[in-house]
């Protein structure tokens, strides 16, 4: 026993001797604490943080000589060797500049953003505890290039160089690699399965086509956020906040966000955290009864279709209703709608959580992690109609095996729409609930007719005739609205209920190997990826009605990546990259990628590329089958069109020309057997067949673009400078057309009655008709063009200001092509500006930010409209108490309280006001 006691004190000396262990405290150069400093040692991935008051202890099994490496964002990088156990070693930091700044995104390997060969935003530590806006993902809109559109108060759409609905599928998002697009959707919820703001270690974005390191999506540009590793960043860390939105039409609502991380190092070989995080208040309310289509119009207009009015887009001819009875006139009346406010009680929710586990079996920079999210919420999403998003459920979960030179790493997504409903069809299903579309305008026929030969006026007839039409209309707010709400938004299906269901998915898969460390000519990458998508939407979003779609797709690539010293003073750095993409449904497609970066005197760097990308149809523009109302979205895979079938019943006189009263349609139509919508109308008023124009869209493939791009990013004097100039040209450019097609008869006019008129025309004439909305390809030339630039510097000794500004402009003919819709929407011009001081005197700070946008034109599903120009001002100020580990701040959000929107027919933005708390956040 004692010699087992004698055994086991020499091993724990041993075992102590081993351990080396350096402490200090890191600070910048006016003796502020820097919390949240990395500290590892070089050559390895052991490292540690420094804590709120700067400082930090790292213990190693290693023993001395070794070398330390400290980094700070915003900070030049610094080196110290450790010569002894039990060292005390000190940093004071120099400030650096923006060109020090490390980014992964445009070469998937770390690069200082001053040499990275395509233009790259960051968002870092720095920037988001100082950024003016609400949150750090609100914060991103300072950025030169970018827009967001927001759709509501938890879904707001990030974009970069144009093209964009809140729809946006041509920009991805990744969180720690994983795309976050919810399968049925296929694209962002906004942050809803993103970050918690106290685990957000960087944030880059990659305007652009990126297709040739990430694959279909990454199309006009991909967002990175990357979290904090436990191994890193340890402890417990949150944040309150408090505040009011406040707006003219919804008045002033409270307003709660708040969030913690948790993260612990249990040993140099297994780590893990968790994150939580809630937010609730009140959402924009959208109040705008506009007519949709011509401005002016009110209810006092018998058709009238309000932007946010819904039900009211039922209309019929009444004298065509009539059987042409010529005492009805030949007008289109429609009945009346319900305010969005009375279908919604816009409740804005999000709840989210995440959670990892981080192995390093070798203590070494091996690691397996397993990663899990769950997000939930309500919140308002505009497509085609516009849908109040009510408990919708986002899970994912991600085995990921990596080191310095490689990852693997497969994940799954899944969705489920939970309560959602569709506002537009809640309104018209109300309507129908009370009296069918037949009685309704039966009755207003009849009270019409019979004012009429009263001898009363023609606005009084109409009066008369509605007024007989809305009797037993429900009242919003009696038991008996509510229960028939209640009914609708709980009924899947669109005839009788608006209720939609989802519970797709997408299983993802891919890998990267960087050789830099096999091969010394250069740096060389090679990757692939896989994604197998299952659509599962019960036939209420998508043609699956007899069971999940599935069809997957594959990618591969490569990157070669040369630096060549040129001279003492001058570097030439040279990038190619080549992928390769298959989907199973078209051919595949080459993405190459080559870039120049040159470097004088490390001030200055001049960079050129010539990029092109890849876009495949998405699960929509492929496998929808939803009908809006208005018209049917039909997708255009090559078996979808005939996938969608629907009974409609024909006008009498389709009756008499078919011998049916009734017709299964399919979506083949569209495709096959289409007038344009817009000649339709040309012939609705000129009546001549010769204006009706034959659409017959094409089936969608993918969409390609071929972008050129130079810039330069340096410092001149105490001015840094980062601009760029691009110019895009697609080829297939993916969008929309508003098609016509009969029931009967065929467009090019062959068919016709005995009297001579074609049939097509006099399916067209008695309404036997439906429109679609079809995903085809343009034919037409759709090019772009822009340029941004910033200029960042320091005045009166500590203050920051930068400002940037932003040109966009679509090249494209709409005259000749009046039926196609680019949805360029971002405006022409943009201007931002941000001042602030981060230690004004002690422990204070402060940041003011103001953007303005030029008016644009927005087109989309839901409607086209002009979104006059803005202006915003946001506005914070923050006092740290290190005693407290903690940092208060008080800010606003349009402060100016002067609200805008960005998108036709959402609510008008007004002001956030808000106090937060935030603890021990590194």
């Amino acid at each position: 026993m004692k010699t087992f006691l004698k055994l086991f004190v020499m091993l724990f000396c041993v075992a102590s001797f081993a351990q080396t262990t350096v402490k200090g405290k890191v600070t910048d150069d006016t003796g502020q604490p820097l919390p949240g400093a990395n500290i590892i040692i070089v050559g390895t991935t052991t490292g540690t943080s420094s804590d709120f008051d700067g400082n930090y202890v790292l213990t190693t099994d290693r023993n001395p000589p070794f070398t330390i490496q400290i980094s700070y964002t915003g900070f030049e990088m610094q080196t110290k060797e450790i010569t002894s156990n039990a060292e005390t070693v000190d940093f004071s930091m120099k400030e650096g500049n923006e060109l020090d700044e490390v980014v992964i995104s445009a070469s998937r390997t770390p690069e200082r953003i001053f040499e990275s060969p395509v233009t790259v935003e960051r968002f870092g530590l720095k920037e988001i505890k100082n950024t003016a806006s609400i949150d750090f993902y609100d914060g991103l809109e300072n950025l030169k290039g970018v827009d967001i559109n927001t759709n509501s108060l938890t879904f707001k759409s990030i974009n970069t160089r144009g093209f964009a609905t809140f729809a946006n599928t041509r920009f991805m998002q990744l969180v720690d690699g994983m795309d976050n697009s919810a399968p049925a959707l296929n694209f962002p919820l906004g942050n809803l399965l993103g970050m918690t703001e106290t685990d957000v270690n960087s944030v880059e974005l990659l305007p652009g086509a990126a297709s040739a390191l990430y694959g279909a999506n990454a199309f006009n540009g991909i967002l990175f956020m990357r979290s904090k590793s436990p191994f890193d960043v340890q402890g417990i860390s949150g944040y309150v906040k408090r505040g009011i939105t406040s707006q003219e039409a919804a008045g002033d609502n409270p307003y709660t966000d708040l969030g913690i991380r948790m993260a612990y190092k249990f040993s140099d070989k297994f780590a893990a955290k968790v994150n939580f995080g809630y937010l609730k208040g009140t959402d924009w309310a959208a109040t705008n009864r506009t007519d949709r289509f011509i401005p002016g119009r009110t209810r006092a207009d018998l058709d009238y279709d309000g932007i946010n009015v819904y039900g009211d887009e039922v209309a019929t001819n009444i004298r065509a209703a009539a059987g042409g009875l010529g005492i009805v006139p030949d007008v289109v009346v429609s009945r009346t709608g319900y305010d969005e406010r009375d279908l919604t009680n816009y409740n804005a929710e999000s709840i989210k959580a995440d959670w990892g586990l981080y192995f390093r079996p070798w203590a070494n920079d091996f690691e397996i992690q397993y990663v899990g999210k769950v997000g939930s919420g309500n919140t308002i999403y505009q497509g085609a109609n516009r849908y109040n998003i009510k408990g919708f459920f986002l899970q994912q979960h991600k085995l990921e095996i990596r080191n310095d030179n490689f990852f693997v790493r497969g994940y799954v997504t899944e969705d489920k729409a939970g309560d959602s409903y569709d506002m537009v069809f809640t309104g018209i299903n109300i309507n129908r609930a009370w009296k069918s579309d037949e009685q309704w305008f039966g009755e207003y026929i009849n009270t019409y007719v019979g004012a009429s030969l009263s001898g009363a006026t023609d606005e009084q007839a109409h009066a008369a005739a509605r007024a007989q039409a809305e009797t037993g209309r429900l009242i919003p707010g009696t038991p008996e609205f509510q229960s028939t709400f209640n009914r609708i938004t709980n009924d899947p299906d669109l005839s009788t209920g608006s209720r939609f269901q989802d519970n797709s998915k997408i299983y993802h898969g891919d890998a990267n190997y960087n050789l830099g460390h096999l091969i010394d000519f250069a740096e060389i990458q090679v990757g692939g990826s896989y994604r197998q998508y299952r659509l599962n939407s019960f036939g209420t979003i998508y043609t699956d009605v007899d069971g999940p779609i599935d069809y997957s797709e594959v990618g591969v690539y490569t990157q070669i990546q040369k630096s060549l010293e040129l001279s003492d003073a001058v570097e030439l750095k040279l990038t190619g990259s080549l992928r390769y993409d298959k989907s199973e449904l078209f051919d595949g497609f080459f993405s190459p990628r080559l870039s120049a970066g040159f470097t004088v005197n490390d001030n200055h760097n001049f960079r050129a590329s010539y990029q092109t990308g890849f876009r495949n149809p998405t699960t929509q523009d492929l496998y929808i089958g939803l009908d809006v109302g208005r018209a049917v979205l039909v997708g255009g895979a090559p078996d979808n069109p005939a996938r969608y079938v629907d009974t409609y019943g024909l006008s009498p006189t389709g009756t008499a020309i078919t011998g049916q009263t009734s017709i299964d349609f399919t979506g083949e139509g569209a495709y096959n057997n289409s007038f344009f919508a817009s000649s339709v109308q040309d012939f609705a008023a000129s009546q001549n067949p010769a204006d009706l124009a034959i659409a017959n869209s094409n089936l969608a493939q993918p969409e390609q673009v071929t972008s050129y791009e130079v810039g330069y990013r340096g410092k001149l004097g105490d001015f840094i400078v980062d601009g760029s100039v691009y110019y895009n040209q697609y080829q297939d450019f993916l969008a929309n057309e508003t098609v016509i097609s009969p029931f009967y008869g065929d467009v090019q006019l062959q068919q016709t009655l005995p009297n001579g008129v074609p049939l097509a025309v006099a399916a067209i004439a008695n309404g036997d008709f439906q429109a679609y909305q079809t995903y085809t390809n343009s034919d037409a030339d759709v090019n772009s063009y822009g340029a941004a630039v910033q200029v960042s510097t320091k005045i009166f000794n500590g203050f920051d200001l930068s400002a940037n500004y932003t040109y966009a402009k679509l090249d494209f003919d709409t005259e000749e092509n009046p039926d196609f819709r680019t949805n360029f929407n971002t405006p022409e011009h943009k201007t931002k500006v941000s001042f602030g001081n981060t230690n004004l005197f002690e422990n204070f700070g402060f940041n003011v930010s103001w953007r303005w946008s030029d008016n644009y034109l927005w087109q989309a599903s839901f409607g086209d409209g002009e979104v006059p120009s803005y202006n915003v001002l946001d506005a914070q100020i923050n006092y740290r108490v290190p005693s407290l580990k903690s940092t208060f701040k008080a800010g606003a959000t349009n402060l100016l309280q002067d609200e805008y929107f960005t998108a036709f027919g959402t609510g008008f933005i007004g002001s956030q006001y808000y106090l937060s708390w935030t603890i021990n956040n590194l």
